[in-house]
């Protein structure tokens, strides 16, 4: 048990276990997420640690916070795309595959919205962390 915020990546389930482990080797050293997802929530902050859970709810890891910016989708660059370690080989793939994720029936109803949509303009907070 830890008393750090709790870092979940996606939701439980295979999605939060291939990127756990990705964490977990080092492979996954950035995230992205939605600004609107922090409407009520703190945003990460550079220098904070956080606990890293898996599909189970346990602590797995511990990362600390070394940068974040808050972006349009359109402006997401490549290295940031490199970095989230899901074998991305250029922008237009991350976003392909963060647009199923954040067009998903579970981000919908998390953010109260059925119809929800991005587009180039769509404010997304990157966060640059490392494993401690």
């Amino acid at each position: 048990m830890t008393d750090l915020p709790i870092v979940e990546f996606a939701y439980p389930g295979p999605l939060r276990d291939t990127l756990v482990a990705a964490v977990l080797t080092g492979a996954k050293t950035t995230t992205a997420s939605l600004l609107v997802q922090y409407a009520d929530e703190e945003m990460p902050r550079v220098g904070e640690r956080g606990a890293v859970v898996d599909s189970a709810g346990l602590t797995v890891g511990i990362i600390e916070t070394r940068a974040v910016d808050v972006v349009a989708l359109k402006d997401v660059s490549l290295q940031h795309a490199l970095d989230e370690g899901e074998g991305y080989a250029d922008v237009a793939q991350w976003r392909a595959g963060h647009e199923r994720f954040w067009h998903s029936t579970e981000v919908r109803a998390e953010l109260g919205d059925p119809h929800f949509t991005v587009d180039d303009d769509t404010q997304v907070v990157l966060e640059r962390f490392v494993l401690v």
